[in-house]
């Protein structure tokens, strides 16, 4: 039987180059580009088994969905440690949505937005270890 290992959060975006940027250096992850020069058509942005794809879609604009849903909408949940730790380090360089706070599922969260409005969700388990 198989067995899945991971999942990537995947973002259309209209300038790779950039998009990719901005996670590299506002979360540190690795940085994957296709083709080797800009522009690029596509970007993996890895940390351990967290990862985000971009493609590139020319003039893309993402919609705004948060009106539909109570809450809003958001595009990928990250499981972390040290969640407040990694907002205190980020927090005044990106649109926060919410700041950090617990959930009655267990979780305390914070949200923010990237520069393509994708909603990021960061999250660590208050009831034990983090998922495998």
């Amino acid at each position: 039987m198989s067995q899945f290992h991971g999942l990537a959060a995947v973002f259309p975006v209209a300038d790779v180059g950039a998009t990719a940027r901005w996670y590299r250096d506002l979360l540190g992850l690795r940085l994957n580009t296709f083709p080797d020069a800009e522009p690029f058509e596509w970007a993996s942005m890895i940390d351990g088994r967290t990862e985000i794809m971009l493609q590139r879609v020319p003039d893309y604009e993402k919609p705004d969905l948060d009106a539909r849903r109570p809450g809003g909408v958001w595009s990928a949940y990250l499981f972390v440690t040290g969640v407040d730790a990694l907002y205190a380090a980020i927090k005044d360089k990106v649109k926060v949505r919410r700041a950090p706070c617990n959930q009655p599922y267990g979780m305390r969260e914070f949200e923010i937005a990237d520069l393509n409005n994708y909603v990021l969700v960061f999250g660590e388990d208050l009831t034990g270890p983090t998922r495998a």
